[in-house]
């Protein structure tokens, strides 16, 4: 018998930017993956954004967990990736972060980030 963990499913890991849910407009992807990719040269780390058509029945929390392992997001040794993960289908948004990225990326400022940057824009 398979595990649940066995069934679940992910969108392919595509770039810096996999847009499942078809959210974004092809020159917004395109600017959105410069910016990550110089992100990522200027500090060596890894941030992916995905968007997601279903949490498949998951919490935003436990899918954006099983998401970043699955992805393997970040340096191994460090464990410091980051995943913005959208579910505009259960109208969900996360900020997940490997173990090594939460000294500088607390839930605290994940929060406030996704409050007043990302959820105003979303409304507008």
């Amino acid at each position: 018998m398979a595990s649940p963990a066995a069934a679940q499913t992910f969108p392919q890991l595509t770039g810096r930017v996999v847009d499942q849910a078809n959210l974004l407009e092809p020159q917004q992807e395109v600017d959105l993956t410069s910016k990550l990719a110089a992100l990522e040269a200027q500090t060596g780390r890894q941030l992916v954004i995905a968007t997601v058509s279903s949490l498949e029945g998951k919490t935003v929390e436990d899918y954006g967990y099983r998401l970043g392992r699955h992805w393997g997001i970040g340096d191994e040794q460090r464990d410091d990736g980051v995943i913005l993960l959208v579910a505009p289908n259960e109208k969900k948004v996360r900020i997940e972060t490997g173990y090594g990225a939460r000294v500088f990326l607390t839930d605290v400022v994940s929060g406030r980030i996704i409050r007043e940057l990302i959820l105003p824009r979303f409304r507008e």
